[in-house]
Protein backbone atom coordinates (compact mmCIF):
# COMPACT_ATOMS: atom_id res chain seq x y z
CA UNK A 1 0.00 0.00 0.00
CA UNK A 2 1.26 3.42 -1.00
CA UNK A 3 2.19 6.05 1.87
CA UNK A 4 -0.87 8.42 0.71
CA UNK A 5 -3.50 5.75 0.93
CA UNK A 6 -2.00 3.94 4.59
CA UNK A 7 -1.45 7.96 6.11
CA UNK A 8 -5.67 8.37 4.94
CA UNK A 9 -6.50 5.32 6.16
CA UNK A 10 -5.09 6.57 9.32
CA UNK A 11 -6.34 9.51 9.78
CA UNK A 12 -9.60 8.33 8.56
CA UNK A 13 -9.59 6.02 11.49
CA UNK A 14 -10.30 8.66 13.70
CA UNK A 15 -13.11 10.49 11.59
CA UNK A 16 -16.10 8.85 13.88
CA UNK A 17 -18.89 11.04 12.26
CA UNK A 18 -17.74 9.35 8.93
CA UNK A 19 -17.52 5.38 10.27
CA UNK A 20 -20.97 6.42 12.23
CA UNK A 21 -22.53 6.86 8.68
CA UNK A 22 -21.00 4.06 6.67
CA UNK A 23 -19.06 5.94 4.56
CA UNK A 24 -15.69 4.49 2.71
CA UNK A 25 -12.60 5.78 1.19
CA UNK A 26 -12.54 4.19 -2.43
CA UNK A 27 -9.61 5.62 -3.33
CA UNK A 28 -6.95 8.66 -2.90
CA UNK A 29 -4.16 9.99 -4.84
CA UNK A 30 -2.53 13.80 -5.17
CA UNK A 31 -5.51 16.47 -5.28
CA UNK A 32 -8.52 13.57 -5.59
CA UNK A 33 -10.55 11.21 -3.50
CA UNK A 34 -13.45 9.11 -3.86
CA UNK A 35 -15.79 7.56 -1.41
CA UNK A 36 -18.79 5.63 -1.30
CA UNK A 37 -21.86 5.42 0.39
CA UNK A 38 -24.22 1.82 0.55
CA UNK A 39 -27.41 2.55 0.86
CA UNK A 40 -28.91 2.02 3.91
CA UNK A 41 -32.31 2.17 5.75
CA UNK A 42 -30.49 4.86 7.82
CA UNK A 43 -29.02 6.48 4.95
CA UNK A 44 -33.00 7.51 3.56
CA UNK A 45 -34.81 10.54 4.49
CA UNK A 46 -39.02 10.10 5.33
CA UNK A 47 -39.27 9.94 1.55
CA UNK A 48 -37.33 6.73 0.99
CA UNK A 49 -34.35 8.90 -1.02
CA UNK A 50 -30.85 9.33 0.34
CA UNK A 51 -30.70 12.31 3.20
CA UNK A 52 -29.28 15.55 1.63
CA UNK A 53 -27.21 15.47 4.67
CA UNK A 54 -25.82 11.92 4.08
CA UNK A 55 -24.89 13.38 0.45
CA UNK A 56 -23.24 17.02 1.92
CA UNK A 57 -21.08 14.28 4.37
CA UNK A 58 -20.06 12.50 1.64
CA UNK A 59 -19.01 15.43 -0.50
CA UNK A 60 -17.46 17.02 2.53
CA UNK A 61 -15.22 14.00 3.43
CA UNK A 62 -14.33 13.54 -0.57
CA UNK A 63 -13.75 17.13 -0.90
CA UNK A 64 -11.84 16.91 2.37
CA UNK A 65 -9.85 13.99 2.01
CA UNK A 66 -8.49 15.15 -1.56
CA UNK A 67 -7.16 18.84 0.18
CA UNK A 68 -5.77 16.86 2.59
CA UNK A 69 -3.23 14.90 0.28
CA UNK A 70 -0.71 17.63 0.87
CA UNK A 71 0.05 16.58 4.10
CA UNK A 72 -1.41 19.81 5.94
CA UNK A 73 -4.14 20.19 8.12
CA UNK A 74 -7.04 21.61 7.05
CA UNK A 75 -10.91 22.58 8.19
CA UNK A 76 -14.03 23.24 5.99
CA UNK A 77 -14.48 27.03 6.04
CA UNK A 78 -17.43 26.83 3.70
CA UNK A 79 -19.22 24.16 1.18
CA UNK A 80 -22.37 24.48 -0.75
CA UNK A 81 -23.83 20.98 -2.62
CA UNK A 82 -26.42 21.98 -5.54
CA UNK A 83 -29.11 18.23 -5.09
CA UNK A 84 -30.09 17.80 -8.64
CA UNK A 85 -31.78 14.43 -8.40
CA UNK A 86 -31.40 11.41 -5.99
CA UNK A 87 -32.24 7.44 -5.38
CA UNK A 88 -33.28 5.35 -3.13
CA UNK A 89 -30.85 2.26 -3.29
CA UNK A 90 -27.73 0.88 -4.34
CA UNK A 91 -24.38 3.22 -3.64
CA UNK A 92 -23.53 6.66 -4.47
CA UNK A 93 -20.05 8.22 -4.98
CA UNK A 94 -18.32 11.33 -4.40
CA UNK A 95 -14.93 12.39 -6.60
CA UNK A 96 -13.42 15.45 -4.55
CA UNK A 97 -10.99 17.17 -6.72
CA UNK A 98 -8.56 20.13 -5.48
CA UNK A 99 -8.96 23.32 -7.76
CA UNK A 100 -6.66 26.01 -6.12
CA UNK A 101 -4.42 25.87 -3.49
CA UNK A 102 -3.42 28.66 -1.09
CA UNK A 103 -1.27 29.98 1.28
CA UNK A 104 -4.14 29.89 3.83
CA UNK A 105 -7.35 28.15 1.77
CA UNK A 106 -8.23 25.32 -0.31
CA UNK A 107 -10.84 24.95 -2.76
CA UNK A 108 -12.02 21.93 -3.76
CA UNK A 109 -15.25 20.96 -6.28
CA UNK A 110 -17.12 17.34 -5.96
CA UNK A 111 -19.80 15.84 -7.93
CA UNK A 112 -21.66 12.93 -6.40
CA UNK A 113 -22.84 9.71 -8.95
CA UNK A 114 -25.21 7.56 -8.42
CA UNK A 115 -25.25 3.83 -9.36
CA UNK A 116 -25.83 4.36 -13.03
CA UNK A 117 -23.37 7.27 -13.08
CA UNK A 118 -26.16 9.70 -13.06
CA UNK A 119 -24.85 13.02 -11.51
CA UNK A 120 -27.04 13.29 -8.51
CA UNK A 121 -25.09 16.27 -6.51
CA UNK A 122 -22.27 19.41 -7.69
CA UNK A 123 -20.53 21.27 -5.30
CA UNK A 124 -17.45 23.28 -3.65
CA UNK A 125 -16.22 23.27 -0.28
CA UNK A 126 -13.44 25.94 0.65
CA UNK A 127 -11.06 24.24 3.37
CA UNK A 128 -8.99 26.56 5.93
CA UNK A 129 -5.56 25.46 7.04
CA UNK A 130 -5.05 24.67 10.52
CA UNK A 131 -2.59 24.32 13.01
CA UNK A 132 -3.19 20.63 14.07
CA UNK A 133 -1.15 21.58 17.53
CA UNK A 134 -3.08 24.40 18.22
CA UNK A 135 -6.32 22.74 16.96
CA UNK A 136 -5.32 19.31 19.78
CA UNK A 137 -4.72 22.26 22.85
CA UNK A 138 -8.44 24.25 21.85
CA UNK A 139 -10.08 20.90 21.82
CA UNK A 140 -8.33 19.72 25.10
CA UNK A 141 -9.53 23.05 26.59
CA UNK A 142 -12.69 22.85 25.36
CA UNK A 143 -13.26 19.42 27.35
CA UNK A 144 -10.95 20.30 30.34
CA UNK A 145 -11.74 24.22 31.11
CA UNK A 146 -9.54 25.32 33.44
CA UNK A 147 -11.13 27.03 36.53
CA UNK A 148 -10.31 30.47 36.10
CA UNK A 149 -12.48 31.26 39.04
CA UNK A 150 -15.38 33.18 36.81
CA UNK A 151 -17.71 30.09 36.87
Amino acid sequence: MDDLLTNTRERLSRNAFMRYNHMELESVQPDRAVFRLDIRPESRNPFGMVHGGALYTLADNAAGVAVHTDGRAYVTQAGSLHFLRNQSEGTVRAEGRVRHRGQSTCLAEVDITGGDGALLATGEFTFFRVDPDLVAQQVRETRFPRDDGNA
